[in-house]
């Protein structure tokens, strides 16, 4: 392959030396293959989208789920790509039928799996609620193979539509040799396409499942249409099925030999390191892009869009003769690398009150696009090179590049997160293209690479030694910082005294709050008769399981992050006492699987859900189908409660208000005490109306001890007198515009002092 030099362009070549010819099939055939693999892109999308906000809700929202995920789809698409090209020359023989036929097929096939797949994620649930709690290696392993019996099927036939369709290109003109780059392109801005209205448009109004079954209805117009043209073209070259054989081998030299085997190392390197990248930036930019599932769906269509302008522009300049070479696009990408960790700083987002500035968001998107842009430009490029345009070599060429994105976001989630964290994963994951332009760069005028090379050491200095996260932000502007990171998340505890908080992949989760408190005491003294066990779902700082334990009563917690248990120590001096409590446990898992796992039944359930209320996996929590999971887990007279924030808009404690009471007989509504949010209670059965001095006497000398802890000189009966006086009406939160208003809530303070949460 040769590298050139920067002032000159090259055209690539195929195996033997020769120009490759760009695609010349006539301009029908061209713009109905451009819309086929458009809608087929779009479709194949939705289906990622739509099967990560599944596979989060059956098996946890957490990074190895992710993980999996994206390397499974890769897995499909790379196993396709290779079977695909290998077979296809051999099936349009052996049948005497166009590519374009069994193009037609797969794609029929792919659109069976919207119907399949949320089907195998129910299935792979219910077998999984023998498994061990979720931070055991037994119910990773188990998940990660649940997951890729139910989706690998329906990928590898997504992998295996680009050599289908090249082998028909090889029909209709048997010395195309960049038919993969003419529809890389249109598979992507489908994508890109698709990412978008499914995460904006699509799944806000149409909901998981109709949403799938508009993927699912493109793929069978694809097919339908797909087999339509193959009909016309037997029509108008009866014999073209025949053509490709007419093809030969393309004979390579040693020297071209070892010029393929950097190609192809090239191309896994790139699906390696972009797609841990994803995985990492997913999670490092929850604080600027909201919680986890939406930051996911940002990264993919900016990801996207940039992965289609590079494409774009390599098929440009194929047009005119004038690709860039190998070391010019090195070159960009050993600087382009890094761009994300130096403008993701947050020295350039957060003024002096702690607030993000409103234009991070965008500048923290656009710094990966330079690094995904010279990667849609470079994947075709060397695939065009590398296959010539036959479709076993182009199949093992993308299968390879598609390996290296399946280890990617398993490396990333696995070894990098847990290991080195967000930046230094990223600065290791940069680290090779530097080393590769150092390789390469000899080809290039001597100032150019000390130019380049002086700006790419420059920038990995800078992100491994000076370049501020937000952990690091943290460490050098508060006292007493502790960092935790494991597969789950990347946990922060910051504070003295009572002003320590919990902050998970940088959003505000909670602080000590008299609230937390109340989240146990309130419910457990409502309770008619004496409560006997109580669940916690959500760990956070581990207040409201301790204010439970004062109660002497069996008290369980679900966490869904290691770390977060583990901060436990960190908030209260007491906790390894609380930890030997043989009353009580906190387990590792899913609030909802632990649930669907369990047969035991609970006096009060708290669930606490992270903010923001309106995020993808809290929301679950506030859902009248997750309060029919509860109430099947309640005793007689058992009380669910669950809290909303202050700072939820009107329209969210209404929608929450109104699930609660199509759910539940009885529901009351106490704002909270140090105007931090609001309790909310549910019970099949009446909940009592007691007096301040009943609420008092019911509570164990322990759990009045517990509520007064934090330096408050009134007495028990006053306290509590205050707390129940902060009732509200139900009808004043369903109708929000009414005039009914006990008190004004709508201004209470943020729940996090510390506004680096910015209430995202």
């Amino acid at each position: 392959m040769n590298f050139g030099v920067a002032s000159k362009l090259e055209r690539p070549t195929n195996g033997v030396g020769l120009p490759l010819p760009v695609l010349n099939t006539s301009r029908f055939t061209r713009g109905i293959l451009f819309m086929l693999f458009f809608v087929s892109g779009f479709s194949g999308l939705i289906y990622q989208v739509v099967w990560v906000r599944l596979a989060f809700a059956s098996f946890g929202i957490i990074t190895p789920v992710l993980s999996v995920i994206l390397s499974v789809f890769m897995l499909g698409l790379a196993l396709g790509a290779w079977a695909g090209g290998l077979s296809i020359k051999f099936l349009a023989r052996k049948t005497e039928r166009s590519a374009l036929w069994f193009y037609s097929g797969t794609e029929i096939m792919i659109g069976l799996g919207a119907f399949a797949v949320p089907a195998l994620f129910g299935v792979a649930q219910q077998l999984l609620l023998s498994a061990d709690e979720a931070d055991s290696a037994q119910y990773l392993c188990l998940s990660a193979l649940a997951l890729s019996l139910s989706i690998l099927p329906w990928c590898v036939l997504m992998g295996a539509t680009f050599p289908f369709v090249m082998a028909f290109v090889r029909e209709e003109n048997p010395g195309n040799a960049d038919s993969f780059s003419f529809l890389y392109v249109a598979n992507v801005l489908g994508a890109m396409s698709g990412s978008f209205f499914c995460a904006i448009v699509l799944v806000e109004l149409l909901g998981f499942r109709d949403t799938l079954w508009v993927a699912a209805a493109g793929n069978f117009s694809v097919g339908i249409i797909a087999a339509l043209l193959a009909l016309r073209c037997r029509a108008n070259h009866p014999l073209a099925v025949h053509r490709s054989e007419t093809s030969r081998p393309i004979d390579r030299t040693a020297r071209q030999q070892i010029s393929n085997w950097f190609t192809l190392s090239l191309l896994f390197l790139t699906g390696f390191a972009a797609l841990g990248m994803e995985v990492i930036w997913a999670r490092a930019f929850t604080m600027v892009l909201k919680t986890q599932v939406y930051s996911f769906a940002l990264i993919l269509f900016a990801y996207l869009g940039a992965t289609f302008l590079g494409s774009s522009l390599y098929r440009r300049d194929l047009r005119r003769s004038s690709v860039r070479s190998v070391a010019v696009l090195l070159s960009v990408l050993s600087v382009a690398a890094f761009l994300p960790i130096v403008l993701s700083d947050l020295r350039l987002f957060i003024s002096t009150s702690y607030t993000l500035a409103s234009w991070s968001r965008p500048v923290v998107l656009l710094s990966i696009c330079p690094f995904c842009a010279v990667l849609g430009y470079l994947t075709p490029k060397l695939i065009d090179s590398y296959g010539s345009g036959d479709p076993a070599e182009a199949g093992r060429a993308y299968a390879v590049n598609v390996s290296g994105c399946i280890l990617g976001p398993l490396f990333a989630s696995y070894i990098l997160l847990p290991c080195l964290g967000e930046r230094i994963g990223l600065v290791a994951l940069g680290a090779p293209f530097l080393l590769l332009f150092i390789k390469t760069a000899k080809s290039l005028p001597r100032w150019y690479r000390w130019v380049n090379g002086g700006i790419s050491t420059a920038l990995v200095v800078w992100s491994s030694l000076y370049s501020v996260d937000f952990g690091r932000f943290v460490s050098s502007n508060f006292e007493g910082t502790e960092i935790r990171r494991d597969y789950a998340a990347s946990v922060v505890s910051t504070g003295r005294g009572l002003n320590k908080r919990l902050f998970v992949n940088g959003v505000g989760m909670t602080s000590l709050v008299l609230a937390t408190k109340f989240m146990a005491h309130l419910p457990l003294a409502l309770h008619t008769g004496r409560p006997e066990s109580v669940l916690i779902i959500c760990f956070g700082m581990g207040t409201t399981y301790r204010s439970a334990l004062s109660w002497k009563i069996q008290t369980t917690a679900v966490e869904l992050v290691p770390g977060v248990k583990q901060a436990f120590g960190f908030y209260h001096a007491d906790a390894p006492q609380v930890l030997r409590n043989g009353k009580g446990q906190i387990v590792i898992d899913d609030g909802r699987r632990y649930l669907n796992r369990t047969r035991e039944k609970f006096d009060v359930i708290v669930i606490d859900p992270p903010p923001p209320v309106e995020a993808a996996g809290s929301s679950l929590l506030y859902s009248e189908e997750f309060y029919a999971l509860i109430k099947s887990h309640l005793k007689q007279n058992g009380i669910l409660s669950t809290w909303v924030p202050a700072d939820a808009s009107a329209d969210s404690r209404a929608a929450i208000l109104r699930s609660l009471v199509n759910s539940f007989h009885s529901v009351r509504c106490f704002l909270s005490i140090d105007s931090m949010g609001m309790h909310m209670l549910g019970s099949p059965e009446t909940i009592e109306n007691i007096s301040a001095n009943q609420f008092a006497s019911r509570m164990p000398a322990a759990a009045a001890i517990d509520l007064l802890e934090w330096g408050h000189s009134v007495t028990l009966t006053d306290y509590v007198r205050g707390a129940l006086s902060n009732e509200m009406a139900t009808e004043a939160i369903l109708n929000p515009d009414a005039r009914i208003r006990k008190r004004i809530f709508f201004a209470a303070p943020p729940r996090f002092p510390f506004c680096l949460s910015v209430m995202l």
